[in-house]
């Protein structure tokens, strides 16, 4: 009723917005992407006018151009509103998630929070010395002769791995380009920062990669003041999604995201 009565202040209002898990395109089970994301974050910044935006993060990374447009998304509604945005980091912003993080104007980590991995990774397997030992014919046919680059079911060409080294190299500068357009002179100078490795936390911040130490609740507390209040958002898992055809979904994802984690030893 406050926010009604005239000359009366209300309390500081931090609206927190939950990234959690794998960033990937399409309608999975849990992951992040910017369809999904959409609503809850347009939500985040237009209701309640908040005096700030605070993005709680745990994720390890995945598409690249989901990171940017959720990126981005969350830039330009802070531009528009005029809100400050602060990132949250637990366990882990690395890659795509980190990338997130730098959407915010600060950064702040736990001392144990894995950070950084600004870097492209692309995996697979090869599978022609199998088939060709239990006496299986590979038939396949292509109009252009660059459709059937890196089919696992060929032996790897030196020129089509050229070709998806230009690819990565590609993603990468633009993922150093989003970086130090959004970190700025708070980057150190050490020429591992975009080779892909990752760092606890206080490292991070020694390295400019966050701000500092701090949890979302009381650093907000001691930004804004002991009354501030807090709203969260996120996507809905759907209870249905546990069942039938979505269930064996839901496990895929689950064991891509683990994948993902254990790359950083999570």
């Amino acid at each position: 009723m406050r926010r009604w009565i005239p000359f009366v202040k209300s309390p500081p209002l931090v609206a927190v917005i939950r990234l959690s898990g794998l960033i990937a395109a399409g309608n999975r089970v849990g992951a992040l992407n910017d369809q999904a994301l959409a609503p809850v974050i347009e939500r985040a910044f237009r209701r309640g006018k908040p005096d700030a935006v605070a993005l709680e993060l745990n994720s390890p990374g995945g598409s690249p151009v989901q990171s940017a447009l959720i990126a981005a998304r969350i830039r330009r509604l802070a531009g528009e509103r005029g809100v400050k945005v602060y990132a949250f980091v637990e366990d882990v912003a690395a890659s795509g998630g980190y990338w997130l993080a730098c959407a915010a104007d600060e950064i702040w980590v736990d001392e144990s929070s894995i950070v950084g991995s600004i870097g492209v990774i692309s995996a697979g397997f090869g599978f022609h010395d199998f088939i060709t030992r239990h006496g299986i014919e590979r038939r396949l046919y292509t109009a252009g002769k660059s459709k059937a680059r890196l089919d696992p079911f060929l032996p790897e060409k030196p020129e089509d791995v050229a070709r998806l080294r230009e690819l990565q190299d590609s993603i990468h500068a633009a993922f150093i380009e989003q970086v130090k357009s959004r970190r700025g002179s708070r980057l150190s100078d050490d020429p591992r920062l975009f080779e892909g490795e990752v760092w606890t936390g206080r490292a991070a911040v020694d390295l400019g990669l966050a701000d500092g130490l701090g949890h979302l609740v009381p650093k907000m507390k001691e930004i804004l003041g002991d009354k501030t209040r807090f709203l969260r958002y996120g996507p809905r898992r759907p209870f249905l999604g546990r069942l039938g055809a979505q269930a064996a979904e839901a496990a895929l994802s689950l064991a891509e995201e683990r994948a993902a984690y254990a790359r950083l030893g999570l």
